[in-house]
């Protein structure tokens, strides 16, 4: 099972003293909100929150549908892989990840040496409720962007269901509620989970 604190933190005087040992990385499709709970998951947990798009623009000086334009979507997943490598081997906390991320074998390797996978899974309507109006998705700039994206999850359901655990996301939930719903799931598949203040 995932320990998240140390062995000797057994004792409910030590409940406030538990860290996570591991990380906790959010995967699903775009849209699914991995950065909003992410982010509010680690607020509500004090660690830190990495959003590996966000790192990945950053050292590429370059947006993703830029990096996709020039570069090809291999190249960009060679550069995913490394920066997901590096947040992992760093401080632990909340990781939120590309909606491409978990279908490389490589990445889920990486992501189960060194944390928890929760899907966030998310129904077609939510998602496309939400990508829509986002002119930043490089995967649905096509002529059927939401038959692209019907696809997209088609295929990638089954693999997303491999995470360690799935989080059914609701539509009308605030990302708070969600975050709580989370969290509660998270202490019910492991029994170390930190307390949340």
């Amino acid at each position: 099972m995932t320990s998240f604190s140390s062995p000797g933190d057994r004792d409910p005087s030590e409940k406030r003293r538990r860290k996570m040992k591991r990380h906790i990385v959010m995967i699903g499709m775009m849209g699914a909100g991995k950065t909003a709970i992410g982010s509010e998951l680690a607020r509500r947990l004090h660690v830190p929150f990495t959003d590996s798009d966000a790192e990945i623009e950053s050292a590429a000086a370059m947006s993703i549908g830029e990096i996709f334009a020039r570069d090809g979507e291999a190249f960009f997943r060679d550069r995913e892989a490394q920066v997901l490598s590096r947040i992992l081997n760093g401080p632990v906390g909340i990781v939120s990840t590309g909606g491409g991320a978990w279908m490389q074998a490589r990445n889920r390797e990486l992501i189960r040496a060194h944390g928890l996978s929760v899907w966030l899974n998310c129904d077609l309507e939510t998602l496309w409720h939400r990508v829509r109006q986002r002119s930043t998705r490089p995967l649905l700039k096509t002529p059927d962007p939401r038959g692209t994206l019907a696809r997209l999850l088609d295929e990638r359901g089954p693999v997303y269901a491999r995470a360690d655990v799935t989080f059914n996301a609701h539509a009308d939930d605030s990302i708070e509620a969600a975050a709580t719903r989370l969290i509660e799931q998270l202490r019910s598949v492991v029994p170390e989970f930190p307390e949340v203040k």
